[in-house]
């Protein structure tokens, strides 16, 4: 867990510079992090290189049967209820890439992961909320924008999650 809390902060603060202020990086990290559901759901990935001779975490993200969209442990407004794999989406969750590993296909074998897991478990769709930093990938991945969210944190600090879907 420690491992995986300090990849996504370390993604977080480096990944998304060429995108948003230090504020709206401040901000945006209300609406992300670690959620402990998917590792008791079995449903997280680790992606592990090895790096002058040691292994080292470069990425991690996985997907969800529960109906929430996004955000980790300490964010408002979750739903762990379960989706209907016949009527609703499964969810893609908390993708993060070491700074030194992206353009490498993490996050791609990652989504794959994913989708290939959840339609396996009986899902047809599959939803994700995307930074403006994942936004390219995801499109290029063919998930698909239908609506878009402004994420407001118990402090008040806003960010923006871009809701995207898939058909699998």
């Amino acid at each position: 867990m420690p491992a995986i809390m300090e990849l996504m902060q370390l993604a977080i603060e480096e990944n998304m510079k060429a995108f948003l202020s230090a504020a709206e990086i401040a901000a945006v990290k209300h609406s992300m992090g670690l959620d402990q559901t998917l590792i008791e759901d079995g449903s997280y990935f680790l992606i592990e290189a090895e790096s002058e001779g040691k292994t080292v975490l470069v990425g991690c993200g996985g997907w969800g049967r529960r109906r929430t969209l996004y955000g980790g442990d300490q964010s408002s407004g979750r739903d762990d209820s379960f989706s209907d794999p016949l009527t609703e989406p499964a969810r893609i969750r908390a993708m993060y890439t070491h700074p030194d590993w992206t353009r490498r296909g993490i996050g791609r074998l990652l989504l794959q992961l994913g989708e290939e897991a959840a339609r396996q478990a009986g899902f047809k769709s599959i939803e994700l909320g995307a930074t403006v930093a994942g936004l390219p990938l995801y499109e290029n991945c063919g998930y698909v924008e239908f609506d878009r969210d402004q994420h407001v944190a118990a402090d008040g600090t806003e960010s923006l999650v871009i809701k995207m879907r898939k058909q699998l």
